[in-house]
C-alpha cells in the first residue's frame, strides 16, 4: 500500500540524513533529500489516504510498528450544562454522542490522545467512565480500544474570581470566573495515553497573571484606558482553561512532552477585542515555553520554559486559523513559524487534511485549504505539531466523505463541530 511504503521510506531517509549530517552542511543535505523525494511518485496525505478503511488499515500498522507512534487531538464538545452530569451520563452505556466519539477513536486508534472540551472532574471519574463504558466497548464492527494511562486537567473555566472582570458590579459566573464557565470544569480537557503519564514531572500554568507577560496585548478602550482595572488584572489569569506540560515515556525510552492548551476563542467580545488578544496571548505562552523563556512561573513555582533539547507535540484546539477567522496578528502563526516546530504539520507536505472537509466546507471568502479544516464552521483549530527533531510520516483528519461507509460517525456534527485530527511519527532512533 502507498501509505506503508511511504512510511519504510521515510524511515529509510530519516537514517540517511542522521549519517550525512557527519559528512554535508544542513544546505547540502536538504538540497540531496529534496532531489531524492523529486524523484519518487508522488504520496502525500491526500493520495496516501482515501478512505476509512485505509485509515484504518494505516491506523493498525503505525500501532503494530514499535518504532512509531500516533498522535491525536480531538475537540469532542462533551461539555454538559450543569457539574457533574458529564459523570452520570457516563455511568452507563447509552449516550449516543459518546458511542461515536469512542468509535472514531477505535478507527484512528491513536496512541495518545488530547479531548478537548471534556468536563473536569476530580479523580478522573467521567474520563474513567468514559475508557471502561465506551473506548474498552467496541462499536460498531469496530474494535475496542485501551488506554492504561489518562489525566483530567484542572481548569479555570467556571472557577470564580475575587474580581469583577465584567464591570457589573457583582462578582458572579460565568463573566466573571478565570475562565468562562458556569461551573469549575466546564469545557475542560483531558489526556489518553497507551504510555505512562510522568505526572509528577508535569508542569500547570494554570495561575499565571495575564499582567505578568511581557507586553502583553492588554485590552484597551477606545480612550487608550486600560479595559480591566488594576484590581481585575491583579487576579486575571492569562490561560482560560490551562496550559500544560506532561511528559510521555515511550517504549523507545525516549520521552515526548505533550503540551495541551485550549484558547479561549477570539469572538463573543467588543471593539477592545479582549478574547481575541488573550487568544493570541494564550498561543504566545505556548511559543515562548518552546523558547524556554524565563519569564514563564508555573504553579509550583519553577521558572523557565521547556529545555531546548526536549522533544515535544503541541496537542489542542488553539481557536485560530492561518488564513481565515477573527484571531489577532495572525496569532496562530507564533507557533506555526516558530523555529522549534517541525514545519511539516505546520506549513508543509503533512498538514493533517480531509476529503471530507474539501466536499463540505467551502466558505464565500475564506482564503484556506477547506482540506485542511478541523471544524465544521470552516476553520482549521485544531493542531497536532511536533518539535524539529521528530520525523512525521503521515497525518490527516477523520471526516469522511458523504459517500463513505462511516461517514454517519461524523455527518451533521453527529459527534462533535470539531472532527480528530492526527499525526503519525518515528520515534525509535
Amino acid at each position: 500500500m502507498k501509505g506503508s511504503v511511504f512510511r519504510v521510506f521515510a524511515y529509510f531517509v530519516a537514517q540517511i540524513q542522521s549519517l550525512m549530517k557527519l559528512l554535508f552542511s544542513t544546505s547540502v543535505l536538504t538540497s540531496f533529500l529534496l532531489l531524492f523525494l523529486l524523484a519518487l511518485p508522488s504520496c502525500n496525505k491526500k493520495d496516501s489516504i482515501n478512505s476509512s478503511d485505509e485509515l484504518v488499515e494505516t491506523a493498525a500498522e503505525v500501532s503494530s510498528e514499535g518504532d512509531t507512534i500516533r498522535i491525536a487531538s480531538f475537540n469532542v464538545s462533551m461539555f454538559r450544562s450543569s457539574e457533574g452530569s458529564l459523570s452520570l451520563e457516563m455511568d452507563g452505556d447509552g449516550s449516543a454522542q459518546a458511542k461515536k466519539i469512542a468509535e472514531i477513536i477505535q478507527r484512528v486508534r491513536p496512541d495518545v490522545i488530547a479531548l478537548m472540551e471534556f468536563d473536569y472532574t476530580q479523580h478522573d471519574v467521567a474520563l474513567k467512565r468514559f475508557r471502561s463504558n465506551y473506548l474498552e466497548v467496541a462499536q460498531g464492527t469496530a474494535e475496542s480500544i485501551e488506554y492504561p494511562y489518562l489525566c483530567s486537567i484542572q481548569s479555570n473555566t467556571g472557577v470564580l474570581s475575587g474580581a469583577d472582570f465584567d464591570g457589573n458590579g457583582n462578582i458572579s459566573l460565568p463573566n466573571d470566573a478565570y475562565g468562562f464557565g458556569n461551573f469549575p470544569g466546564q469545557y475542560g480537557f483531558a489526556i489518553l495515553s497507551r504510555y505512562p503519564l510522568d505526572l509528577g514531572n508535569a508542569r500547570s500554568f494554570q495561575e499565571f497573571l495575564w499582567k505578568d507577560m511581557p507586553n502583553a496585548l492588554l485590552p484597551e478602550n477606545g480612550d487608550g484606558n486600560p479595559y480591566y482595572s488594576e484590581a481585575a488584572l491583579d487576579e486575571f489569569r492569562l490561560s482560560s482553561k490551562n496550559h500544560i506540560d506532561i511528559p510521555v515515556q515511550l517504549p523507545t525510552g525516549k520521552t515526548i512532552h505533550a503540551i495541551l492548551a485550549h484558547p479561549t476563542p477570539p469572538v463573543f467580545d467588543g471593539a477592545e477585542d479582549r478574547n481575541g488578544k488573550r487568544n493570541h496571548d494564550e498561543i504566545r505562552m505556548v511559543a515562548d515555553y518552546l523558547f524556554d523563556s524565563n519569564y514563564l512561573i508555573d504553579d509550583k513555582g519553577e521558572a523557565g520554559g521547556l529545555n531546548q533539547t526536549e522533544s515535544f507535540v503541541v496537542l489542542g484546539d488553539l481557536n485560530a486559523d492561518p488564513n481565515d477567522g477573527d484571531s489577532v496578528n495572525n496569532a496562530i502563526l507564533q507557533l506555526l513559524d516558530h523555529p522549534r516546530v517541525n514545519p511539516a504539520t505546520a506549513q508543509g507536505n503533512f498538514i493533517p487534511s480531509s476529503e471530507g472537509g474539501t466536499e463540505h466546507n467551502a466558505q464565500p471568502g475564506h482564503s484556506g485549504d477547506p482540506a485542511h479544516d478541523s471544524s465544521f464552521f470552516g476553520l482549521r483549530t485544531d493542531y497536532v505539531l511536533v518539535s524539529t527533531d521528530l520525523d512525521v510520516i503521515g497525518s490527516g483528519v477523520f471526516w469522511p466523505q458523504s459517500s463513505d461507509s462511516l461517514s454517519y460517525l461524523t455527518a451533521n456534527e453527529a459527534s462533535s463541530d470539531h472532527l480528530l485530527v492526527y499525526v503519525d511519527l518515528i520515534t525509535g532512533f
